[in-house]
């Protein structure tokens, strides 16, 4: 066992020993995650560190050793040459967009990302004289870098889109975006940073919420941005610093956690997402599916190109059927719980229609647009539970 140096019995008092008792000042016991270090404070070793200002590690706000273990896990994951960390997915997003942004700047918005990424751009970005503006995701990559003026510094995208699941060319959009000048980002949420790698093909920012596949059991907040450019990572890093952004060592260490089980997840909510939206896309009461791994889809040949996987996050559209009709669908499952979130183990089901309005290039559907989150419950329950909201969707209809 590592020795404990304790306080000196002579020369100070109970009170101080009992303040001072304790203290851990040999190396750690090895064990198989990383020491859960709970600290604001961190000792340094000579004064000479009191002021290192190439240092952030002067306050535990920067992250002590579950921290350091996870950002290295994540590197690895995403081939990246740094990682930095937020409280949220969305914190991940604003987080990554100020640091390389300044007013006067402006930024090219793909019409389908995260509602709460542009909620971001419409009321704070506008707010601190940054423009934005929203393109249609399926323009081609040479109609999108046409779009970019003196002004344009970012391209945010999501690819496959919020809620719709369009796909872009990310490398095709980062090679033209490099030769202007013009940074890149996307949010890899979908991809989790393991099924398709932004950063291999040529994307700036690689941004995700590991809330969702990585944390893998809904208990958990964090987000997570990527680089490759050395000094773009010291650019998100000043960024994580200025604005007091933390995570705690309990979350970090339990983030690591479910990072070592994505693989595992993945491949099997992945696998049973695609058979499903298989069994949903055959279905009489649906007008088709939204997936980009289901044969035949749109972006098919995009997705079969840049990705090794799918995630279990699909949508698909009913077949006529009012708003009531949709809802009556939903009501009817007992499996598939009704949450906005994902990426956890467990079946998740929401109606999008509601979140389409503010979109510039929405695109329109025969019926009302469905989403679901497949988990790790049995298959053939969750279908059976999906044709108990097909016929009630019937029924309503």
């Amino acid at each position: 066992m590592a020795q404990v140096r304790s306080t000196p019995s002579t020369r100070v008092t109970q009170e101080t020993r009992l303040i001072r008792a304790g203290a851990h000042d040999g190396e750690l016991v090895k064990t198989v995650g990383p020491p859960i270090q709970k600290g604001s404070t961190v000792l340094l070793p000579n004064a000479a560190a009191l002021y290192d200002d190439d240092s952030f590690l002067t306050y535990g706000r920067a992250g002590l050793a579950a921290h350091d273990a996870l950002r290295q896990a994540l590197s690895e994951m995403e081939g990246a040459e740094g990682v930095c960390l937020y409280p949220s997915g969305l914190a991940a997003v604003t987080g990554a967009v100020l640091a390389v942004l300044k007013a006067g700047d402006e930024v090219l918005a793909a019409d389908n990302i995260y509602k709460p990424s542009r909620r971001f751009c419409d009321n704070v970005l506008k707010r601190y004289g940054i423009g934005v503006r929203y393109f249609d995701p399926r323009l081609s990559p040479e109609a999108l870098l046409d779009l970019a003026g003196e002004r344009t510094r970012l391209i945010m995208m999501e690819s496959p889109g919020s809620l719709t699941f369009e796909m872009m060319d990310l490398a095709a959009v980062a090679e033209l975006a490099k030769a202007k000048g013009v940074l890149t980002l996307t949010d890899n949420t979908w991809g989790a940073g393991y099924l398709f790698k932004p950063l291999e093909h040529g994307v700036d920012i690689s941004v995700q919420a590991l809330t969702k596949y990585v944390g893998g059991h809904s208990d958990v907040f964090m987000g997570s941005a990527a680089a490759r450019d050395p000094a773009l990572v010291h650019q998100l890093a000043d960024g994580v610093h200025n604005l007091g952004w933390s995570v705690s060592a309990d979350d970090a260490y339990q983030m690591l956690r479910g990072l070592r089980t994505l693989p595992a997840r993945l491949k099997a909510q992945g696998e049973a997402g695609l058979r499903i939206a298989t069994w949903l896309a055959a279905q009489p009461e649906v007008a088709g599916v939204l997936h980009p791994a289901l044969p035949g889809a749109a972006d098919h040949a995009l997705w079969a190109r840049d990705y090794s996987g799918a995630c279990g996050l699909f949508g698909f559209v009913l077949k006529g059927g009012s708003p009531q009709a949709a809802d009556a669908f939903l009501d009817a499952l007992q499996l598939f719980g009704l949450g906005f979130s994902w990426g956890g183990f467990e079946s998740l089901a929401i109606v999008s229609d509601p979140q389409l309005g503010k979109r510039k290039f929405a695109p329109t559907y025969d019926g009302p647009l469905m989403r679901l989150h497949i988990g790790l419950e049995t298959e053939q329950d969750l279908v059976a539970d999906l044709r108990r909201g097909l016929d009630a969707f019937s029924a309503a209809r």
